[in-house]
């Protein structure tokens, strides 16, 4: 490793936090966009940090409250790591939340497979669209319960 150095950064959390391998641990990737970002090449990649905490207090806001797109800023000590390509590792020991994500939007829309076939349910439609896992049209059943009916039908040869 690297020298250690002691600064705060600002960044969106990647992922879910997730436990540490300790009891009152957390560790978290944080990805952090460069203050001045209009003067550096649009294809220049983001700095991910690799960050965990061993205070229990960040590591249960960590745990409990946040969530991936949230703002943070977090003050700790950074190591860059000798392996090429590694994030650099950022021991956290301050967080504060700068803006919380928007709520995520939930679809009425739900995906179920049924052996080799696939099905789309909507809340706001009584008709069943059914397709093969190879993406073949089968049909749509006029409901629910009509989707066995279906799936027999196109198995002996029915409509195609």
């Amino acid at each position: 490793m690297s020298p250690q150095t002691h600064f705060a950064i600002d960044g969106y959390v990647d992922a879910i936090p997730a436990p540490g391998t300790n009891w009152g641990t957390a560790v978290f990737d944080l990805i952090h966009y460069p203050a001045d970002a209009d003067r550096i090449a649009p294809d220049t990649p983001d700095t991910v940090y690799a960050c965990t905490t061993a205070d229990p207090r960040i590591a249960e806001v960590l745990l409990r409250e946040i969530q991936p797109g949230d703002l943070l800023r977090v003050t700790g000590t950074v190591a860059q790591s000798d392996a090429p390509g590694a994030p650099a590792r950022l021991t956290v020991d301050a967080l504060e939340v700068l803006e919380a994500a928007p709520a995520p939007v939930l679809y009425d829309l739900v995906i179920e497979r049924w052996g080799n076939y696939a099905t789309v349910f909507d809340a706001d439609r009584d008709a069943v669209p059914v397709f093969t896992v190879d993406r073949e049209w089968v049909g749509e059943a006029a409901s629910p319960d009509a989707i066995s009916d279906l799936i027999d039908d196109f198995e002996n040869g029915g409509t195609r």
